[in-house]
């Protein structure tokens, strides 16, 4: 009987000590592509470059915080650049523009302190009015902070989608991309490489079913949706500080919800697991 009881005790045991460790692996075959390259860094660690992180909104940067932070632990140089203030954003209650953008402004900081930017670049372009501004002013704006800020590389949202529909990820995307593509073969323009943010098709299939930005914007043709990963960066170590930059953005929590569901009811060595790339298109 008692040797009955151990067994059972010990089988129970296994069980308790096995169960994350399977749901993790269910996750990632649910949530990753095997088949798409894994690199532990973005690009080399010498020579120590400048790269800069252009997005429309405070916020945006959240979704390649892990691979920002590797670089700089690799000596790189980080710059962040928003293009609004994010006077939109109103998923808080908070209806008073500019009082939002003073707020949003402040997390963004926080947020850019955390990744350990060197500098934050914060313009007070209107928040979803890029379209109203125009592409060819868009580039101008874009040029003008990559002759400013010098970058080698480049990172920023894809041209097609804007990673789930959103007007000014899109928009900003876009001009980003131009204005690398039609001044690659000018010496004088620096930057060397860019980078689009993107995602396997199994991460957007769960996208469409948990996020109401995704299910509601994001294209219904695959050929318009977003650009297929070159390879993804391993961010698992910083998953934690990754955490901390998202909830640097108090007042967009909600919307931040889409972004990784569940973050705040499963533990943390767990969700890093399964959360434990960035995926890149390359723009050639």
């Amino acid at each position: 009987m008692k040797k009955l009881l151990f067994v059972t005790l010990g089988i129970l045991l296994v069980i308790i000590v096995l169960t994350p460790w399977m749901l993790i692996l269910f996750a990632k075959e649910q949530l990753h592509d095997p088949k798409i390259t894994q690199r532990e860094n973005l690009v080399e660690k010498a020579p120590k470059k400048v790269i800069l992180a252009l997005f429309p909104h405070p916020d945006d940067e959240v979704t390649v915080a892990g691979t920002l932070m590797k670089l700089k632990e690799d000596g790189h140089e980080i710059r962040i650049a928003t293009l609004t203030k994010g006077e939109k954003g109103k998923s808080s209650g908070i209806e008073d523009e500019e009082v939002l953008a003073e707020i949003r402004s402040e997390e963004m900081q926080e947020a850019a302190d955390l990744i350990g930017a060197s500098k934050l670049h914060l313009l007070d372009y209107p928040d979803s009015g890029l379209s109203a501004i125009g592409l060819d002013s868009l580039k101008g704006i874009v040029s003008d902070l990559i002759d400013q800020i010098q970058p080698d590389v480049l990172i920023t949202y894809d041209s097609k989608v804007g990673l789930y529909g959103h007007p000014d990820h899109r928009l900003s995307g876009l001009a980003v991309e131009q204005v690398f593509q039609e001044n690659s073969s000018n010496p004088q323009f620096k930057p060397q490489n860019l980078f689009q943010v993107t995602l396997c098709s199994k991460q957007i299939k769960v996208a469409m079913k948990l996020s109401s930005s995704f299910n509601k914007n994001y294209p219904e043709d695959p050929s318009q949706g977003l650009p297929k990963p070159d390879f993804s960066v391993k961010t698992q170590e910083h998953f934690p500080q990754v955490l901390e930059v998202m909830n640097a953005h108090e007042s967009q929590k909600k919307v931040l919800k889409d972004l990784m569901p569940f973050h705040d009811r499963v533990p943390v060595w767990m969700y890093s697991r399964v959360f434990d790339r960035e995926y890149f298109h390359e723009v050639k």
